[in-house]
């Protein structure tokens, strides 16, 4: 609809590696997980550590960014803040709780509901609290659009966005929740259209940090055509075929499903080439190009993450323990109208032996500091 043509995410989220040759962005999240606990790590180290170092985004940061972006998509409406978790982001919720009495105590009523607990009416959303039934003016949507059939009353809550009695974030808009965007980017077709809207500097930028990406798309290649930007061993890639003969050293390539997917968050989904055989290799290329109609998934380029060492307290022994290990950098932004703010970044590190950087049993999460215009 018009009036939700120019909306975007209002949280948006890369997933950045800090690699020897600089930053790399991999992802971009425009649902992410870890809001919460990005905000409640930031509150525990501003407390309880002895003259800490500036937090990025600063101990109330992830808290007041999120409360301002939900106030100005609730614009003028009436009505409670409905943080909405669906089932399968049901490991979440506890974060968007605590997340939700933290608003609540700075002045923005706010609930996490489960979807089923949202009631209609022909004048809009309600919910109970308590002996109170009140209205609901926005819906923070935290769930993907692929789970959508799986969400208790979806079509009634698009239903009132549509009939503008709620406002909903982020908009129901299936590109920005695609991988492929990546792959988009780097398509020499769309290159002068990149640098007309981009301009150099930014178009430029943008191709060095997102990695080249390819959407494998099982459509027959004419014989004279080559993949673009895709070679092997010097050679140009005719078809997706030929990737399955590539040696070890020649698969540094990770596929994965672009969106519409349970397998496309968590890294679920990922098969990473140097570290399977070719016989599982190949398998992954196949099932790939067989799911493209129901699940496109992405080609893109892998790149090794610095090692670093973390000291982190291990709760069995009581001890202080060094762990050698590879970040995952998360930065959230916060967009309110023409304001964007940066307002905390998480640190994900998970041992060195890991080829997918993700939160793990194994991981240390940590918010992370400015220390003399660099951030750590």
């Amino acid at each position: 609809m018009k009036r939700f043509r120019d909306h975007i995410p209002s949280v948006i989220r890369p997933d950045v590696i800090p690699t020897s040759d600089g930053m790399v962005i991999t992802e971009l999240d425009s649902v992410p997980g870890g809001i919460g606990l990005t905000a409640c790590l930031s509150h525990l180290y501003a407390d309880h550590v002895d003259e800490p170092p500036v937090l990025v985004g600063g101990r109330d940061g992830m808290v007041r960014g999120f409360a301002s972006l939900l106030e100005y998509r609730r614009s003028s409406r009436s009505g409670c803040v409905a943080l909405v978790v669906s089932d399968e982001a049901k490991d979440y919720r506890p974060e968007m709780t605590w997340m939700a009495g933290q608003l609540t105590r700075i002045g923005l009523e706010t609930y996490s509901v489960e979807p089923r607990q949202i009631r209609f009416t022909e004048d809009g959303l309600r919910l109970s609290a308590g002996d109170r039934d009140i209205p609901i003016a926005l819906i923070y949507r935290f769930f993907e659009l692929f789970d959508l059939p799986n969400i208790p009353k979806s079509e009634l809550v698009q239903y009132s966005a549509k009939k503008d009695k709620v406002a909903v974030t982020p908009p129901y808009k299936p590109a920005l929740e695609e991988k492929s965007a990546f792959a988009l980017l780097h398509h020499p077709a769309l290159q002068p259209f990149w640098r007309g809207e981009l301009g150099e500097e930014t178009f430029l930028h943008l191709t060095t940090v997102m990695p080249r990406t390819w959407i494998l798309d099982p459509a027959p290649i004419p014989p004279s055509a080559t993949i673009p930007g895709l070679s092997l061993g010097g050679r140009a890639v005719m078809h997706w075929g030929e990737l399955a003969a590539a040696t070890q050293k020649e698969r540094h390539y990770v596929i994965k499903p672009s969106g519409f997917s349970e397998l496309a968050w968590g890294s679920r989904g990922v098969s990473v080439g140097h570290d399977l055989s070719q016989i599982e290799w190949t398998a992954a290329i196949t099932k790939a190009l067989d799911a493209f109609h129901r699940t496109p998934h992405v080609l893109q380029e892998f790149h090794k993450g610095r090692q670093y060492h973390l000291d982190y307290f291990d709760p069995s022994t009581g001890e202080i323990r060094t762990m050698a290990g590879r970040a995952r950098l998360s930065p959230y932004y916060f967009v309110a109208g023409e304001k964007i703010e940066l307002a905390g970044i998480l640190a994900t590190v998970c041992p060195a032996d890991k080829k997918v950087i993700h939160g793990m049993t194994d991981a240390v999460m940590v918010p992370c500091v400015s220390v003399q215009d660099h951030v750590q």
